[in-house]
């Protein structure tokens, strides 16, 4: 849980109420501590991450949303092990992260598939490189396109495909390896709005499925929350976690439950946070 929380918890409404980091640090699935990134350029150092302390809970799906270039991107590569922290330390399950691991799966905001291949082997693409036997995973591909309806597509080219279609195949190939901790950065950026709408009824279905850990990253308030159990406010850089929110909606999410009061305040006080500090 975030501890740079800069609103008053008095009063506040019980999705905004911090839980103890002491209590529930031992049992957190991604625990990251106390951790800085500074970036040395030829004008002098850049702070792109002040301090992030916070933990994800075994299954639980969390968005970091935040103002453009605040570190959003960094924290994840951090906690991939695609960028090595300035200080602090982030463990899942209990281990350091140090590196980038076989274990984690990873979308982004391009589906790169390769062109050349069928929406069957760009899923299956991660256990041919890592030399698996890909026979033993042919039954997971299947459920999988399955469960995002692209199994009927599965001999079909990138080309062939919508930009959501893609996306979904990207999202595939992230589970298919059966990882600990899936990250997704920004996938549905590039759609337009209606297949952006469609992509997240799609995800929040398929996460009703695979509960895997997951941290997304958005520029969309709505999407954060209608897709998350909870989610994580970044100031404009050098960045912390202004706040911590966990969404009271249960699951299976609905679509409607967006036209709700409830969501709306939600959103409402997210964008305060985002702003705050902008001149807004």
């Amino acid at each position: 849980m975030a501890r740079d929380m800069t609103a008053s918890m008095t009063d506040s409404p019980s999705w905004l109420q911090p839980r103890s980091i002491a209590r529930e640090r031992d049992r957190s699935y991604v625990s990251v501590q106390a951790t800085r990134k500074t970036y040395s350029t030829r004008s002098g150092d850049v702070q792109a991450v002040e301090q992030a302390d916070f933990d994800v809970d075994e299954g639980d799906f969390v968005t970091l949303v935040g103002p453009s270039g605040c570190g959003k991107s960094t924290l994840m590569s951090m906690i991939g092990g695609l960028e090595t922290p300035s200080a602090g330390r982030i463990l899942v399950n209990g281990a350091p992260v140090t590196a980038p691991r076989r274990d984690f799966g990873y979308v982004f905001q391009d589906a790169t598939l390769l062109p050349w291949k069928s929406v069957l082997d760009n899923v299956l693409f991660p256990i041919r490189t890592q030399k698996r036997p890909v026979a033993s995973y042919m039954a997971e591909a299947e459920r999988l396109l399955q469960l995002t309806g692209l199994w009927a597509f599965r001999d079909k080219r990138p080309a062939e495909l919508s930009g959501g279609m893609r996306q979904r195949v990207a999202i595939c190939r992230g589970l298919i390896n059966d990882p600990q901790l899936l990250m997704m950065d920004e996938p549905f950026s590039a759609l337009d709005a209606i297949t952006r709408d469609d992509m997240n009824i799609a995800l929040a279905q398929l996460w009703d499925e695979v509960r895997k850990t997951a941290i997304f990253i958005t520029h969309s308030i709505r999407e954060a929350v209608f897709l998350s159990d909870r989610v994580l406010v970044m100031n404009a850089r050098p960045s912390r976690i202004v706040a911590d929110i966990r969404v009271p909606f249960p699951r299976p999410r609905r679509a409607e439950m967006q036209e709700t009061p409830l969501f709306n305040e939600i959103c409402g006080f997210i964008r305060d946070k985002i702003h705050e500090g902008h001149g807004r």
